[in-house]
């Protein structure tokens, strides 16, 4: 595969949770190798987006093809090629961080005789290696989000999907979160979607950004594009969002997008 070629292609991709249409026909790709963030709001359909590109969710229409295996014909093929890391912790806390990657490891079925040095990897990837074996509740929240991530890619996986991965982290661990998946991307090429409404996260650390609005892709492009989008020479990214969507990050989710978002969660328990 070549560094160009593209590896998520969506197609009118449609959810909808009557009588809401939480995504609505939406249409985009992502290349290898690139670092692709989500912009908006909770319950602009983010969430619901990767749950649809990671197989957790049916589309009510439309496809996504990951690494050229669609979502709704060939989910297993996906499912190989994919790491997830979820908004809820995804770890145990009554047992070590190396406990949870073994766990992992026979879960996506790698090798036996290769468990022990991939864990050993992504140990000293993360700088958790002196953590291995201390139980996971004793852990601080920057100390859980790495081992999710190390737990979402010891098999090496095509593309890392990531769910508002530095929610309720503070500054110094969102930026050792984003050193390793820099790192990550560097070492293995391994393209990174993931979702915010860290607006300056999405400035920082894409190379583009979609901004997602009411279930709709309301524009998409680099941060520099976006802002040229918006016809003011020295809009900030916070103003082409306005632009586009036709208000601030913090008030485009309306009662009925909130009232959607917890429906939603409520059925996905």
């Amino acid at each position: 595969m070549s560094e160009d070629e593209t590896v998520i292609e969506v197609t009118k991709l449609t959810k909808i949770f009557p009588p809401v249409t939480a995504v609505d026909s939406i249409q985009f790709q992502v290349k290898r190798g690139e670092i692709f963030g989500f912009l908006g709001p909770n319950g602009a359909g983010k969430s619901t987006t990767i749950k649809m590109l990671i197989t957790l969710l049916a589309p009510t229409s439309g496809d996504g093809t990951i690494g050229g295996h669609s979502v709704v014909h060939d989910p297993g093929n996906v499912r190989r090629i994919i790491g997830y890391v979820p908004q809820m912790i995804s770890v145990d806390g009554a047992l070590t961080a190396y406990e949870n990657l073994m766990l992992m490891a026979k879960l996506y079925d790698i090798p036996r005789a290769e468990r022990t040095g991939r864990i050993g990897d992504v140990l000293s990837f993360l700088e958790l290696e002196k953590q291995k074996d201390f139980l996971v509740r004793t852990f601080s929240g920057g100390m859980i989000r790495k081992l999710e991530i190390g737990q979402a890619i010891l098999h090496h996986p095509m593309v890392l999907f990531l769910d508002e991965p530095t929610s309720g982290l503070d500054p110094i661990a969102r930026r050792t979160i984003w050193k390793h998946l820099f790192e990550l991307r560097k070492k293995y090429r391994t393209t990174i979607f993931y979702s915010t409404h860290y607006m300056e996260e999405a400035e920082e650390v894409s190379d583009r950004i979609a901004i997602m609005h009411v279930g709709k892709i309301a524009a998409i492009g680099t941060a520099e594009e976006l802002k040229k989008g918006s016809g003011n020479a020295k809009a900030s990214l916070e103003d082409a969002f306005i632009y586009f969507t036709g208000s601030t990050l913090q008030e485009s989710g309306s009662l009925r997008d909130v009232k959607r978002a917890r429906e939603f969660e409520r059925k996905m328990g």
